[in-house]
Protein backbone atom coordinates (compact mmCIF):
# COMPACT_ATOMS: atom_id res chain seq x y z
CA UNK A 1 0.00 0.00 0.00
CA UNK A 2 1.10 3.59 -0.65
CA UNK A 3 2.88 2.70 -4.35
CA UNK A 4 1.35 4.03 -7.29
CA UNK A 5 2.05 1.70 -9.59
CA UNK A 6 -0.83 3.78 -12.19
CA UNK A 7 0.59 6.10 -15.07
CA UNK A 8 -1.17 8.97 -13.50
CA UNK A 9 1.61 11.63 -14.55
CA UNK A 10 1.99 12.68 -11.28
CA UNK A 11 5.52 13.76 -10.62
CA UNK A 12 6.55 13.14 -13.96
CA UNK A 13 9.53 15.51 -14.55
CA UNK A 14 11.09 14.62 -17.77
CA UNK A 15 9.18 16.57 -19.82
CA UNK A 16 7.77 13.59 -21.68
CA UNK A 17 4.16 13.50 -22.67
CA UNK A 18 2.61 9.38 -22.73
CA UNK A 19 -0.48 10.67 -24.61
CA UNK A 20 0.92 12.12 -27.57
CA UNK A 21 -0.76 15.64 -26.74
CA UNK A 22 -0.58 17.82 -30.12
CA UNK A 23 0.51 20.64 -28.09
CA UNK A 24 3.49 18.92 -26.78
CA UNK A 25 4.42 17.44 -30.82
CA UNK A 26 4.31 21.39 -32.23
CA UNK A 27 6.75 22.64 -30.02
CA UNK A 28 9.97 21.76 -31.80
CA UNK A 29 12.84 24.07 -31.77
CA UNK A 30 13.79 25.97 -34.60
CA UNK A 31 15.96 25.25 -36.69
CA UNK A 32 19.59 26.24 -36.58
CA UNK A 33 21.19 28.60 -39.40
CA UNK A 34 21.97 26.65 -42.30
CA UNK A 35 25.88 28.09 -41.60
CA UNK A 36 25.57 26.46 -38.32
CA UNK A 37 24.01 23.10 -39.78
CA UNK A 38 27.35 23.54 -42.03
CA UNK A 39 29.23 23.88 -38.51
CA UNK A 40 28.38 20.52 -37.62
CA UNK A 41 28.31 18.67 -40.95
CA UNK A 42 31.63 20.13 -41.49
CA UNK A 43 32.72 18.23 -38.03
CA UNK A 44 30.71 15.48 -37.91
CA UNK A 45 32.42 14.14 -41.33
CA UNK A 46 36.07 15.10 -40.07
CA UNK A 47 35.35 12.89 -37.28
CA UNK A 48 34.49 10.11 -39.37
CA UNK A 49 37.34 10.58 -41.30
CA UNK A 50 39.60 10.52 -38.08
CA UNK A 51 37.53 7.31 -37.10
CA UNK A 52 38.36 5.44 -40.10
CA UNK A 53 42.10 6.92 -40.32
CA UNK A 54 41.99 8.51 -43.41
CA UNK A 55 43.98 11.78 -43.69
CA UNK A 56 42.10 14.20 -46.00
CA UNK A 57 40.07 17.87 -45.10
CA UNK A 58 36.25 18.63 -45.57
CA UNK A 59 35.21 21.83 -46.63
CA UNK A 60 31.75 23.83 -46.97
CA UNK A 61 30.05 26.18 -48.95
CA UNK A 62 26.41 26.83 -49.08
CA UNK A 63 24.97 28.12 -52.67
CA UNK A 64 21.14 29.22 -53.05
CA UNK A 65 20.13 27.41 -49.72
CA UNK A 66 22.28 24.19 -50.82
CA UNK A 67 24.34 22.76 -48.48
CA UNK A 68 27.82 21.29 -50.49
CA UNK A 69 30.49 19.26 -48.66
CA UNK A 70 33.48 18.45 -50.58
CA UNK A 71 35.65 15.72 -48.71
CA UNK A 72 39.62 16.04 -50.38
CA UNK A 73 42.51 13.59 -49.65
CA UNK A 74 44.58 10.68 -51.09
CA UNK A 75 43.16 8.10 -48.68
CA UNK A 76 39.30 9.16 -49.02
CA UNK A 77 38.14 6.91 -52.34
CA UNK A 78 37.05 4.24 -49.36
CA UNK A 79 34.20 6.94 -48.98
CA UNK A 80 33.10 6.38 -52.59
CA UNK A 81 32.35 3.09 -53.02
CA UNK A 82 30.57 1.35 -55.84
CA UNK A 83 28.99 3.67 -58.08
CA UNK A 84 29.08 6.24 -54.76
CA UNK A 85 26.86 3.93 -53.04
CA UNK A 86 29.22 4.85 -49.51
CA UNK A 87 28.97 8.29 -50.43
CA UNK A 88 25.42 8.12 -50.66
CA UNK A 89 25.25 6.41 -47.00
CA UNK A 90 27.71 9.03 -45.65
CA UNK A 91 25.70 11.85 -47.08
CA UNK A 92 22.29 9.94 -45.14
CA UNK A 93 24.24 9.56 -41.86
CA UNK A 94 25.56 13.34 -42.23
CA UNK A 95 21.85 14.81 -43.13
CA UNK A 96 20.49 12.34 -40.13
CA UNK A 97 23.16 13.91 -37.76
CA UNK A 98 22.37 17.65 -39.09
CA UNK A 99 19.02 17.09 -38.25
CA UNK A 100 18.95 16.01 -34.88
CA UNK A 101 21.81 18.22 -33.85
CA UNK A 102 20.30 21.39 -35.63
CA UNK A 103 15.88 20.50 -36.00
CA UNK A 104 17.57 21.44 -39.72
CA UNK A 105 17.09 19.99 -42.91
CA UNK A 106 19.29 21.68 -45.51
CA UNK A 107 19.52 20.48 -48.98
CA UNK A 108 22.58 18.86 -48.78
CA UNK A 109 25.30 17.30 -51.29
CA UNK A 110 28.59 15.43 -50.85
CA UNK A 111 31.40 15.39 -52.79
CA UNK A 112 34.58 13.07 -52.67
CA UNK A 113 37.83 13.92 -54.40
CA UNK A 114 35.46 15.11 -57.38
CA UNK A 115 33.97 12.02 -57.83
CA UNK A 116 30.33 13.06 -57.42
CA UNK A 117 30.32 15.62 -60.31
CA UNK A 118 32.03 13.40 -62.54
CA UNK A 119 29.03 11.07 -62.09
CA UNK A 120 26.93 13.52 -62.94
CA UNK A 121 28.44 14.24 -65.93
CA UNK A 122 29.15 11.02 -67.00
CA UNK A 123 25.16 9.91 -66.19
CA UNK A 124 24.44 13.34 -68.22
CA UNK A 125 26.26 12.30 -71.21
CA UNK A 126 24.92 8.26 -70.63
CA UNK A 127 21.34 9.73 -70.74
CA UNK A 128 21.69 12.08 -73.36
CA UNK A 129 23.04 8.81 -75.60
CA UNK A 130 19.73 6.51 -74.69
CA UNK A 131 17.86 9.56 -75.41
CA UNK A 132 18.88 9.40 -78.98
CA UNK A 133 18.50 5.86 -79.26
CA UNK A 134 14.90 5.82 -77.72
CA UNK A 135 13.89 8.25 -80.77
CA UNK A 136 16.21 6.68 -83.43
CA UNK A 137 14.17 3.29 -82.45
CA UNK A 138 11.03 4.66 -81.08
CA UNK A 139 11.14 2.49 -78.07
CA UNK A 140 11.89 2.74 -74.49
CA UNK A 141 14.99 1.84 -72.30
CA UNK A 142 15.23 0.88 -68.76
CA UNK A 143 18.16 2.22 -66.81
CA UNK A 144 20.26 0.42 -64.13
CA UNK A 145 18.28 1.05 -60.69
CA UNK A 146 20.29 3.92 -58.92
CA UNK A 147 19.64 6.34 -56.12
CA UNK A 148 17.15 9.47 -56.38
CA UNK A 149 19.77 11.62 -56.37
CA UNK A 150 21.23 10.00 -59.69
CA UNK A 151 17.63 9.19 -61.19
CA UNK A 152 17.39 13.00 -60.81
CA UNK A 153 20.17 13.94 -63.33
CA UNK A 154 18.68 11.70 -65.86
CA UNK A 155 15.35 13.00 -65.09
CA UNK A 156 17.08 16.46 -65.76
CA UNK A 157 19.34 15.14 -68.30
CA UNK A 158 16.30 14.27 -71.22
CA UNK A 159 13.62 16.89 -69.44
CA UNK A 160 14.35 18.89 -72.76
CA UNK A 161 14.96 15.73 -75.44
CA UNK A 162 11.68 16.41 -77.74
CA UNK A 163 10.08 12.73 -78.14
CA UNK A 164 11.46 11.22 -74.76
CA UNK A 165 9.80 11.57 -71.55
CA UNK A 166 11.06 9.48 -68.27
CA UNK A 167 9.91 8.20 -65.68
CA UNK A 168 10.79 5.94 -62.54
CA UNK A 169 9.46 2.43 -62.00
CA UNK A 170 10.35 0.16 -59.59
CA UNK A 171 10.87 0.70 -55.36
CA UNK A 172 13.76 1.55 -53.48
CA UNK A 173 16.95 0.03 -53.63
CA UNK A 174 15.63 -1.17 -56.85
CA UNK A 175 14.13 1.77 -58.53
CA UNK A 176 15.48 2.88 -61.86
CA UNK A 177 14.54 5.66 -64.68
CA UNK A 178 12.84 4.33 -67.63
CA UNK A 179 13.28 6.35 -70.93
CA UNK A 180 10.43 6.07 -73.73
CA UNK A 181 9.47 7.59 -77.28
CA UNK A 182 6.46 9.82 -77.13
CA UNK A 183 4.99 11.41 -80.22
Amino acid sequence: KGQNRGNNNKGNRSGSNPKGDKKMRDERPEAAPIEEQAEVAVAFLTGLLDAFGLEGSVTSRIDDEVLYLDITGQQTEALVGAKGSVMYSVLELTRTVVQRKTYGAPRMRIDVNGYAERRREALKIYAEKLADQVIEEQGEVMLEPMNAADRKVVHDAVAEIAHVRSFSEGEDPRRAVVLAYEE
